[in-house]
């Protein structure tokens, strides 16, 4: 069944992320170059320390500090964490930063696979496009655990990362 914007919007509400945008895009099979995958894995390290201008949705997301560090320098992912391609490369996106963004894997990543794979075979695919580098529900972003202690703890990190760097 081809879906329009609102049966889209529709259908991600149902899934918990009703504040979630999406783009139309007619998927027309494009080549990936043979050497995407090293360049995937520069590209999310550079995604990774792109971060700093994102602290007030990593501090909702109540990382442990070394976890965020880790993040912020561009080391590791943390567990549960994805990133994803606002338009796939097989679908003609490019291996930008800009076609990035990051979120939960559980239950996030796993509903938009679930909502992408569900329209297969449409001439027209609705995707996820949030804002943001970082998706994260309107719901789940009114504080967690730490409250506004936990961003500003964050946000002093970040601004000491950023000065490491000569930013």
């Amino acid at each position: 069944m081809q879906l329009n914007q609102t049966s889209a919007e529709k259908m991600l509400a149902d899934m918990g992320m009703d504040d979630l945008p999406v783009i139309a895009v007619r998927p027309v099979l494009t080549p990936v170059a043979p050497d995407w995958f090293a360049q995937y894995k520069k590209l999310c390290k550079q995604f990774m320390t792109s971060l700093s201008d994102s602290v007030q949705e990593l501090a909702f997301m109540n990382l442990p500090q070394d976890e965020f560090i880790g993040l912020m320098m561009g080391r590791t992912l943390p567990d549960n964490l994805s990133f994803r391609f606002r338009i796939p490369l097989t679908w003609g996106g490019k291996l930008e930063l800009d076609n990035m963004f990051m979120c939960w894997t559980f239950p996030h990543s796993q509903n938009m696979d679930r909502f992408i794979i569900s329209q297969s075979g449409n001439d027209t695919i609705w995707l996820p496009n949030p804002e943001k580098k970082i998706y994260l529900p309107a719901h789940t972003a009114g504080g967690g655990d730490g409250g506004n202690a936990t961003e500003d703890r964050l946000a002093q990190m970040s601004a000491q990362i950023a000065a490491d760097r000569d930013m």
